[in-house]
C-alpha cells in the first residue's frame, strides 16, 4: 500500500517561509506525477500544485502563484513545496498525493485515491 509522509509545516509569522517535504514509498514515484493539496478548518481539500513525472511541468493555484514552488527529487521518492511570502490564509493542513492529469494550467487528482498520508500543519499568524 502506498504510504505518504510529509513533513516540514509548523508556526511562521506572515511573510514567512517553509519547506514542506512527502517522501512515498510503496510507489512507482518517477512515473506519478505528484501533487500538494491543502485542507482547511471547515473547508474542502483544495488542489495547490503538481509536478509532472517527465519534464518538470508545474502547476500552482492561482493563489500560490509566485509564492510556492514545487519541485521533486525521483531518486529520494520525494516531492517538495518550497513556500514563501506566507500569508494567514495559507493556514492549513497540507498533503501530498500522486495525480493523474498534471499540467501547467491543471491538475486532477486520482479517483478514489485513499492513501492519503498525515498531512504536515500550516499555521500562518498575521
Amino acid at each position: 500500500q502506498v504510504q505518504l509522509v510529509e513533513s516540514g509545516g509548523g508556526l511562521v509569522q506572515s511573510g514567512g517561509s517553509l519547506r514542506l517535504s512527502c517522501v512515498a514509498s510503496e510507489l512507482a514515484f518517477d512515473y506519478y506525477a505528484m501533487g500538494w493539496f491543502r485542507q482547511a478548518p471547515g473547508k474542502e481539500r483544495e488542489r495547490v500544485s503538481c509536478i509532472s513525472s517527465l519534464d518538470g511541468t508545474a502547476y500552482y493555484t492561482d493563489s500560490v502563484k509566485g509564492r510556492f514552488t514545487i519541485s521533486r527529487d525521483n531518486a529520494k521518492s520525494t516531492v517538495y513545496l518550497q513556500m514563501n511570502s506566507l500569508k494567514p490564509e495559507d493556514t492549513a493542513l497540507y498533503y501530498c498525493a500522486p495525480v493523474g492529469y498534471c499540467t501547467f494550467e491543471t491538475m486532477q487528482g486520482i479517483a478514489g485515491f485513499d492513501s492519503w498520508g498525515q498531512g504536515t500543519q500550516v499555521t500562518v499568524s498575521s
